[in-house]
């Protein structure tokens, strides 16, 4: 029977020690003055705060000024993991900017280190008083030169002893004896073995079964240990040599000779003969100077060269960090993501459930219930995101708008358009961001007063500023959108104009319902009906829906925003129309007035202020490209203008059809996307292959790849070199290819994950870190750190990858020619056989023997005079 174990009464003394807790500048003793307290720094806080020992302070400079705005930030940083934290409150109440930090070499106050708490004590250590006796001072410098050892202070017990006597075990009965005896005879006799079969031999062994016991059962009981340690402190000295000071001196000004000084300098003969002796190796330097560049580090391009071209660096992409929800990410998928174009670190991401169309219409309620969110993540918190929007229904597509990165227009599943306004939320997704600067820490230290705010955890969510109606937007999920750029705007027929408030005020959408559709967000410029006004000032006098947006700059679209125009993309050779899924249109940023007035636009003014001008009053914009290409559902790559015809005969306006229609693809085009580096050209993908194209080529695209084992669902090219890109695939790998080194197969395959990759974008942090953001469908977010060898480029990379493009487009035009002459051989071919078969015969059989006949006598008589020539045939 197990013995009992005395209860410990440590819980008792818990208890009492929580009514006798006391703050944490008087739980270190009272040993110390209280205007200090002794801690001890980690060598982290000591080179964060540059307090290190022995080194940034010393023995005879032991004094290191820290700002108070540091500590505090610190403490919010790290929270408990912080060295400052037991003096939390200590360093809120201090009234000064700066506190002062002592090193305690020698642990007079049991710590290398104590924390002045007041502003009086800091002052007299900084400033001592003088003695006013030269006794005193020199009785000072004996005191200085003379440092005392400390004197061991005996231990004064504070309650752990008792505990540490309650925590020891002690038996609670008389302890078991046993005794085992064998003969005397037995001893020291000598051991035979011998070997037997034991199935043989009767009870030969005994085979010992485990069973489980019902009657027996063993409780293992909990108990608490207490450790006391004590810092182990040494005492240690060292003599450094002294050296005697000099004074230093330099010069920091010219000296000039005289006119006659330098006159005689110029004839002397001792400046003439040194010219004479080093003209010639002068004369050769100045050569090679011109030859080549003595400046040019032949070592950092040759090991640049080996990195980038097959050398032995690291290639694969490294796993740095990952986001996903627990609650919003749970069942759902990512459909599209974006970064932040001015926040370092910060992404969002649409999420969409993961339904098909009857599953959709058999949830309709449940989906009313949970709506669709964009989550904002930052690098700072993984676990938790840092903002959420609020959406109609699943988004499929959103971008930041270049001008204001607050505003976000997004395209919804029903075909709607929806506006946020991020602006109020700015401060927190800035205040989340690592590694912020002294500017954030000074104007937030008054949020951060005790750390106590109960909001801060709580992720708010931002609902939508404007959104379109139903019935005048899309009839089909809107897959793209984009906004026009700022250089210029779009009247109701398709004709850029000039845009004279410099800030992107135009979006574009498209969706499978056979339509592109642009959106202007000012206020139309025709004058409302007076059933318009009384809806709109009903719609003023009501509370507005979002109180996190206050100042709703986009009021006047919510519920009766409708497209400026309407472009539809009718077939080319039958009727119908063709259903696009993805666009791309150049940005066209080459108007200098315009880039002037977006240069002197200071800040973005209030859009609820802006008008739709009249198109009479803009200048036309003849530079503007109106043409774009355009994927469809059914894997074709159109190339057609936005701008409306007018019918001569009715005088109503109607989309051009396409001029030219492409069948690459194999599927449904996911990504229409142009080159960072080169405007003309753009990245196709959709199906088992992808095709790069060079607008302006309209014999078919430049590179098209050979059909993969797996699907393609996304690709994108890299932001740094010009013959990078990625290719995203259904079984969750990541395909680099790189055209310098291989345009046959990809560079490197990588697997990411086990689910399809739904989107890729890529990120530039700074010139030593590029990131890429890879998002998959099982509502999983990854963020890969890319190595040297695919974002530092060569020197001559991008000559070198618009070379291979003019050869591909020759190439692509040699093989158009070449396949044009061999369908007109084939064709004349084909027509002389068929003139040769419809000739009638004119000549009867028997002429035609004679003729034949007639024909091997020839060549008989022929073949005996050319015998004869060759002396191979004697004369008859």
């Amino acid at each position: 029977m197990a013995s009992k174990r005395p209860k410990s009464t440590a819980s008792n003394k818990g208890k009492e020690k929580k009514n006798d807790a006391a703050s944490p500048i008087e739980s270190v003793g009272s040993a110390h003055p209280d205007n200090i307290f002794p801690m001890v720094l980690t060598s982290a806080t000591q080179e964060l705060f540059g307090c290190r020992a022995d080194e940034d302070v010393t023995g005879d400079n032991p004094y290191k000024l820290l700002r108070k705005e540091d500590i505090v930030q610190d403490m919010k940083t790290r929270a408990a993991v912080s060295d400052f934290s037991p003096v939390k409150q200590a360093v809120l109440d201090y009234p000064g900017e700066e506190m002062l930090l002592v090193f305690d070499r020698d642990f007079t106050y049991g710590q290398s280190f104590y924390l002045v708490l007041t502003v009086e004590a800091m002052e007299r250590m900084l400033r001592p008083p003088e003695p006013e006796t030269e006794e005193a001072q020199e009785d000072e410098s004996e005191d200085m030169l003379m440092p005392t050892t400390p004197v061991p202070q005996p231990w004064v017990p504070l309650g752990s002893d008792k505990e540490i006597e309650d925590e020891i075990y002690r038996d609670s009965r008389p302890r078991l004896k046993y005794r085992i005896s064998r003969l005397r005879r037995e001893f020291g006799a000598p051991v035979v073995f011998s070997d037997r079969s034991a199935a043989e031999t009767k009870d030969a062994f005994m085979e010992c079964a485990s069973y489980e016991d019902k009657s027996f059962s063993l409780r293992e009981m909990e108990g608490s240990r207490g450790v006391q340690a004590i810092p182990d402190v040494k005492a240690a000295s060292t003599q450094t040599k002294w050296t005697y000071p000099k004074n230093m001196c330099t010069q920091y000004e010219p000296r000039e000779l005289s006119e006659k000084e330098k006159k005689k300098c110029l004839q002397s003969k001792k400046l003439k003969n040194f010219v004479q002796s080093v003209a010639i190796r002068f004369e050769l330097a100045i050569q090679q100077n011109e030859i080549m560049d003595v400046f040019f580090n032949d070592w950092a391009s040759l090991s640049e060269e080996d990195g980038a071209f097959g050398g032995k660096a690291d290639t694969h992409l490294k796993e740095y960090q990952s986001f996903t929800d627990l609650h919003h990410s749970r069942e759902k998928t990512i459909s599209h993501i974006n970064w932040h174009p001015t926040i370092t670190g910060v992404i969002a991401v649409a999420m969409t459930e993961r339904l098909s169309f009857e599953e959709r219409i058999c949830g309709a309620t449940k989906l009313v219930l949970n709506p669709s969110l964009i989550l904002f993540w930052s690098f700072s918190d993984p676990i938790n995101p840092q903002l959420m929007l609020e959406c109609p229904d699943d988004v499929f597509s959103f971008e930041f708008c270049p001008s204001d990165p607050n505003i976000i227009v997004g395209g919804c599943m029903n075909g709607q358009v929806v506006l946020w306004d991020i602006s109020a939320h700015v401060d927190r997704l800035q205040g989340t961001r690592s590694g912020g600067g002294g500017k954030n820490m000074a104007n937030d230290t008054a949020a951060y007063q005790g750390f106590e705010n109960k909001h801060e955890n709580e992720t708010p969510v931002v609902r939508y500023c404007a959104v379109s109606g139903i019935d005048s937007g899309h009839k089909a999920p809107i897959t793209d959108i984009q906004w026009l750029p700022e250089s210029f705007e779009v009247s109701r027929t398709g004709v850029p104009l000039e845009n004279k408030t410099g800030i992107c005020v135009q979006i574009v959408t498209c969706a499978p319902d056979c339509s592109v559709m642009i959106w202007d967000i000012r206020v139309p410029r025709v004058a409302t009906h007076a059933l318009g006004e009384e809806r709109k000032r009903k719609m003023e006098d009501r509370p507005l829906d979002n109180p996190h947006c206050a100042a709703n700059p986009f009021k006047h679209l919510d519920l009766s925003w409708k497209p400026l125009m309407k472009v539809s993309l009718p077939k080319i050779d039958t009727s119908g129309e063709y259903s696009p899924y993805k666009f791309c249109m150049r940005q066209n940023r080459s108007d200098s007035q315009v880039a002037t007035v977006h240069s002197e636009r200071s800040e973005v003014p209030d859009y609820s202020l802006l008008r739709v001008p009249s198109a009479k009053q803009l200048k036309t914009m003849e530079d503007i490209c109106t043409k774009f290409y355009v994927g469809t559902e059914d894997g074709e790559m159109v190339y057609t203008d936005w701008k409306m015809e007018k019918d001569n005969e009715s005088g109503k306006l109607f989309s051009p059809k396409p001029s030219h229609r492409y069948i690459v693809h194999d599927g449904t085009v996911n990504t229409v996307r142009r080159s960072p580096f080169f405007e003309d050209i753009i990245l196709t993908v959709g199906g088992w292959r992808f095709a790069i194209w060079k607008e302006g080529v309209m014999n078919g695209p430049i590179f098209l790849s050979q059909y993969s084992q797996t699907r393609c669902t996304t690709g994108c090219w890299s932001g740094s070199r010009p013959g990078v890109f990625f290719i995203g695939k259904e079984d969750g790998n990541i395909e680099v290819w790189d055209i310098l080194e291989k345009t046959h197969e990809p560079s490197q395959v990588q697997t990411i994950t086990t689910a399809r990759i739904t989107s890729i974008k890529p990120w530039i942090v700074s010139s030593k870190q590029h990131l890429l953001a890879i998002s998959d469908h099982c509502g999983t977010l990854h963020i890969l750190e890319i190595p040297w060898t695919l974002r530092s480029h060569s020197g001559n990379e991008k000559q070198s990858i618009s070379k291979y493009f003019d050869k591909e487009v020759e190439r692509l035009i040699y093989f158009e020619k070449r396949q044009e002459m061999r369908e007109k051989e084939k064709k004349d071919k084909e027509a002389e056989e068929q003139r040769l078969k419809t000739q009638l015969p004119d000549k009867s059989m028997e002429q035609i023997e004679e003729e034949a006949h007639r024909e091997y006598e020839d060549y008989l008589a022929m073949e005996k005079v050319i015998l004869k020539d060759m002396g191979l045939l004697e004369d008859m």
